[in-house]
């Protein structure tokens, strides 16, 4: 794990969570999908595998088994990260509010 993402303050991650992704994702054990999959158990999972959502061939394909690092370098630019996927989101710049979120998600989504 890299010293910017231990950094990851949980709190702000919340609330960037909730402006910026909540209106498309959510994070609860049996929380419906949105326009986004939902988020539960996102660590250690695949790309592409929640039930019940219409992934693009890209996310699908992508082959990425989610963790810190692979989360954290996505949220920079999802479109870059996986090209042609879905996500309309352009990213969080700053590394600290991607660590914050990366935090927020790992405890949120457990």
């Amino acid at each position: 794990m890299s010293d910017i993402i231990a950094r990851g303050n949980v709190e702000n991650g919340d609330k960037l969570f909730k402006a910026r992704c909540a209106q498309c994702h959510t994070t609860a054990n049996g929380a419906p999908n949105k326009q986004g999959p939902n988020l539960y158990g996102l660590f250690g999972r695949k790309s592409g595998t929640v039930a019940g959502y219409a992934y693009s061939d890209a996310n699908k394909n992508a082959g990425i088994m989610w963790g810190e690092q692979t989360l954290f370098d996505y949220l920079e630019n999802p479109k870059k990260y996986i090209p042609k996927t879905k996500m309309a989101f352009a990213g969080f710049k700053s590394e600290q509010d991607r660590a914050d979120v990366v935090a927020y998600l790992e405890q949120s989504t457990k």
